[in-house]
């Protein structure tokens, strides 16, 4: 029986539907962005053309079009498409789904797709109902998730699954679509008589951050903000950067202090420091601090990146690291700001060298992997030597490289005060100093000291 008013409802849910649901693509020519999996010959478009999709896993930003791409690939695929909420579906409800998808493809031929947000909550008993059916290809599972699936995902959907990363939109593909809203007559604003600066759209893509639904809410709210204002005898609607900056709320950042972005972006912060460029530090700090990050945490990267990349090309680095991490914990915020901006952009400008780094590694590797090297006799603590020299066959080894002498030489009284004896018993050089900053003088040193031990 034909329901007479399905289109009335239809009319009334699309009039109180937000724009950026309006808005959403219809098909793939519409969807921005995400070029590195849908560009010419990307992977994501080849199995598109072949209709080869398998299980798919899409994890990134929100506003990336992670739902919008799985409908549209059951569009295009022409498989019928099932949404759940991954923290909310039942045991029940997925056997459900699953016999559903079987019915659908031996009575209609039609294969299914089942679409899950927040996967990385799916639950072992939820996966142990739909993993089997997956295998065999009754049900096509494409989850969605903000989270780093190889750390949030349960191993066995990983390893069933294809990976695809969605990016943030860029400030261009965010403009085009507030472009596309603001002249689509049917689902946007074509209809009004409606001015929108570059400025105003400029503010928008800035601030969206890569969100393009954020930024379709700014431009819905300045709409109808101003919308309401005017009178019957105005002409039309102008939208420009103040009423743009008044529709956007400010702006969060994009940062997940227990995800990617924790790391992401202390990773740039390092090796911004390395890279001497402060610019990039104090702004990756910032970015961290603004976000709420734990200041103390930023001072114990500094700390660490003092001795791995200045090291001794410039041994104040660790004393200014150390003092602005002690000073970080006394001060806290929002002080702490201006002691860790002071601590990175003084590293970012000190000579670099990971030569003590690259040192002790190269020694543990010897330790862990190497036979054991025996403590020349004349290098071991005294009463030790006494217990030796008292022992049965007592001190008659001579250890490689002692040239027969067992008695310990005092450095100090050697001539320029560098040691001559072996204190190694093996011939290994560990420690290169760089010909940067202070390592320079280092390197004088060690290459008269190494050439009084050979003779």
């Amino acid at each position: 029986m034909s329901d007479l008013w399905a289109t009335k409802r239809e009319q009334a849910r699309q009039g109180v539907q937000p724009l950026a649901l309006r808005m959403r693509p219809r098909s793939m020519p519409e969807f921005a962005g995400q070029v590195h999996i849908l560009g010419e010959g990307k992977l994501l478009r080849r199995m598109l053309a072949a209709d080869a999709i398998t299980s798919l896993i899409l994890h990134g930003p929100p506003g990336t079009g992670k739902t919008t791409l799985a409908e549209l690939i059951a569009r295009h695929t022409k498989r019928h498409f099932v949404r759940e909420n991954a923290s909310s579906v039942g045991v029940k409800r997925i056997r459900e789904v699953v016999d559903e998808a079987t019915n659908r493809l031996e009575l209609e031929g039609r294969r299914t797709i089942l679409f899950l947000d927040e996967i990385h909550r799916f639950s072992r008993s939820q996966q142990d109902v739909l993993l089997g059916d997956v295998e065999r290809g009754l049900i096509t599972l494409i989850g969605a998730t903000t989270e780093n699936p190889l750390f949030a995902v349960n191993s066995a959907l990983v390893s069933r699954s294809t990976l695809f990363r969605l990016e943030p939109l860029s400030e261009a593909d965010i403009t085009t679509v507030l472009r596309q809203a603001i002249a689509d007559p049917d689902r946007g604003y074509g209809k009004l008589n409606l001015t929108v600066t570059d400025e105003a759209l400029n503010v928008w893509a800035t601030k969206s951050d890569g969100d393009a639904r954020r930024a379709l809410t700014a431009l819905e709210v300045a709409v109808l903000s101003s919308h309401a204002g005017l009178s019957t005898q105005d002409s039309g609607l102008l939208i420009d950067r103040q009423t743009a900056e008044d529709s956007i709320q400010l702006k969060a950042a994009v940062y997940d202090g227990t995800g990617d972005e924790h790391y992401d972006v202390i990773s740039a912060m390092i090796k911004s420091v390395r890279g001497s460029d402060p610019d990039a530090a104090v702004f990756w700090i910032a970015r961290m601090l603004e976000a709420g990050e734990d200041p103390r945490f930023i001072a114990r990267r500094l700390a660490i990146l003092a001795s791995e990349d200045i090291g001794n090309a410039d041994p104040r680095g660790i004393m200014i690291a150390a003092a602005g991490w002690e000073l970080v914990e006394r001060i806290g915020m929002p002080e702490a700001r201006i002691t860790l901006a002071q601590v990175a952009t003084y590293l970012a400008l000190a000579p670099k060298s990971n030569a003590a780094y690259i040192a002790i590694d190269e020694a543990l590797a010897d330790v862990r992997e190497g036979r054991t090297v025996t403590v020349p006799i004349y290098l071991k603590d005294g009463n030790v030597r006494k217990a030796t020299e008292m022992s049965v066959g007592g001190g008659a080894a001579v250890p490689d490289g002692s040239s027969g002498n067992t008695q310990y030489k005092y450095a100090h009284d050697e001539p320029g005060g560098l040691g001559t004896q072996d204190y190694l018993g093996v011939d290994k050089q560990y420690y290169r100093p760089t010909d940067r900053g202070a390592e320079r003088l280092f390197q004088q040193v060690l290459t008269q000291a190494r050439a009084a031990r050979k003779k």
